[in-house]
């Protein structure tokens, strides 16, 4: 039986409004979604005002679209504005239980003088501690539970994503984006973004890869209520490496404790937040300022929201006079 994609729209927009003038600037843009199995891109746009001195796009090294922009002359705002229609097929995966068990995934990606397979050698790369990821055994023991002898893999993934969803609380005032994991470890408490980062930690402490997933989750407004532009936000979750299982990689989303499917629209994925941040760069000037962002998350067939959206993306596309 064939499966019928949900489509949506998305509009991620980001405005800087600096305290001071920015004399030169360099960025790096995470902000163009990913061409997958189960994922289309339809249409993709992304405006920036003022328009750049220098723009060029392109792929970074674990294949995400990105786009980097510079400006030569000074500028006291910034505005940019990704919009996309995106299509995303039904992928969850089944039977968990028929992956292989995790300390076999494990002696394949540890080091030894055979020749490795390539898609063993590629998942290394998603192995070791990164910027914002430290391997420690205190790591691999709050996750030792969850990956008892023989268990396979993706169960043991399974029990790690429920066992952070039970016992940390969201609490966005607990953590920054610096926030380093141990600490996460220890209050309980943090956002998306901390929780994909320590099962990541958790599951490099046990010698698995594990992927950082940056994107969007279609979030549902209260029965009655409309959808409100701009309400959404960034969101990220974790892609564990299963090799001989389905693609290779399986999602896990730690916040709501499910394996993503047709509410996730995956943008980019990387070691951590540091490879993938929507977006990044030097400046001189600007005075400290920090950005508003806005994202909206709008299923096609909605078809009462479409006019609100398209007034918004149409705005954000016309160059300011």
């Amino acid at each position: 039986m064939e499966k019928t994609p949900v489509r949506y729209h998305v509009l991620h927009e980001t405005t800087y409004d600096y305290g001071s003038p920015v004399s030169l600037s360099q960025q790096q843009l995470h902000l163009s979604p990913r061409i997958l199995a189960w994922q289309q891109i339809e249409e993709q746009h992304i405006a920036v005002t003022p328009s750049p001195t220098w723009r060029r796009d392109g792929q970074d090294a674990f294949g995400n679209p990105v786009t980097w922009i510079a400006f030569h002359a000074p500028h006291d705002s910034l505005r940019i504005s990704s919009a996309m229609r995106v299509a995303v097929t039904p992928h969850l995966p089944e039977n968990l239980e028929s992956s292989l068990p995790w300390e076999k995934v494990r002696d394949r990606l540890a080091y030894d003088a055979s020749d490795p397979r390539p898609a063993d050698l590629d998942a290394t790369r998603f192995l070791f501690e990164s910027a914002h990821v430290r391997i420690k055994h205190e790591l691999a023991d709050y996750a030792a539970d969850c990956f008892p002898p023989g268990r396979p893999v993706l169960l043991g993934a399974e029990a790690l994503m429920a066992k952070i969803f039970k016992e940390f609380k969201f609490d966005p005032e607990a953590t920054t984006v610096s926030t380093p994991v141990m600490e996460v470890l220890e209050k309980k408490r943090g956002v998306c973004q901390d929780f994909a980062h320590l099962m990541i930690a958790c599951l490099r402490a046990l010698g698995l890869s594990a992927r950082y997933v940056s994107g969007y989750l279609l979030t549902r407004p209260p029965p009655g209520k409309p959808r409100l532009i701009g309400a959404d936000a960034s969101h990220a979750w974790v892609s564990v490496y299963a090799p001989d299982f389905d693609n290779d990689w399986v999602d896990f989303d730690p916040t709501n404790n499910l394996l993503p499917d047709t509410e996730h629209i995956t943008v980019a994925f990387g070691r951590d937040f540091g490879d993938i941040s929507p977006l990044r760069g030097i400046i001189l000037g600007g005075g400290g300022a920090e950005p508003e962002v806005a994202v909206t998350v709008t299923p096609l067939d909605e078809e009462e929201l479409l006019p609100a959206l398209s007034g918004a993306i149409a705005a954000a596309e016309r160059p300011e006079r």
